[in-house]
C-alpha cells in the first residue's frame, strides 16, 4: 500500500514545485500532506510490525553480499521515507502553518530559514528513494533474468 502511495505521491510532488500559488496548488499541497502522512503512518506500522514479527530468512543460496545489499536496501528505503516525511512536516511547520499529526494539532513559531533547510532535505531524500527505488526494481529483474527465481512472489 505504501509503494502504491509513494508512486502517486513522487510525480505530485514535482508538479507541485512548479505550481504558482493559488487554489489549484492549495488542493495538491493539501492532498500531497495527506498522502505523506499516510505513507508516514504506514510507515510506523510496518516498522513496529518487523520488529513484533521479524522477516523470514531469505533462502540460504544466496551469497553473503547479495544477503547485505537486500538488508541495506530496505534499511535505506525506511531512512528515506522517514526522512522525507519529516522533513517535509518541519518545513510546513518552520513555514508557520499548522498541521494535525497523531491527532494534535501542531504549530511552531516560524524560522524561514530552517523551513529552507528542511525542504532541500525534503528534495534530496526524494532524489534518494527515486534511486533505491529503482535498484530495487532492478534487483527484481536481475533475479528474474539472472538468477530465475520469483523474488517477486515472495515479496507479495
Amino acid at each position: 500500500m505504501s509503494a502504491v502511495v509513494l508512486i502517486v505521491q513522487i510525480p505530485l510532488g514535482f508538479y507541485l514545485v512548479d505550481l504558482d500559488f493559488g487554489e489549484e496548488r492549495i488542493t495538491i499541497e493539501n492532498i500531497h500532506v495527506i498522502l505523506g502522512l499516510t505513507v508516514f503512518y504506514l510507515v510506523i506500522l510496518r516498522l513496529i510490525n518487523k520488529i513484533l514479527n521479524p522477516s523470514p530468512k531469505l533462502a540460504p543460496g544466496i551469497f553473503v553480499g547479495q544477503k547485505f545489499l537486500a538488508k541495506l536496501n530496505h534499511v535505506l528505503l525506511y531512512v528515506a521515507i522517514l526522512s522525507i516525511t519529516i522533513s517535509g512536516i518541519l518545513k510546513k511547520l518552520f513555514n508557520g502553518e499548522t498541521l494535525i499529526i497523531f491527532f494534535k494539532e501542531i504549530k511552531i513559531k516560524d524560522n524561514f530559514e530552517l523551513a529552507d533547510q528542511f525542504y532541500n532535505i525534503h528534495i534530496y531524500s526524494n532524489y534518494t528513494i527515486i534511486a533505491l527505488i529503482s535498484l530495487h526494481i532492478l534487483a527484481v529483474i536481475a533475479h528474474r533474468l539472472l538468477f530465475k527465481d520469483n523474488l517477486l512472489k515472495r515479496m507479495l
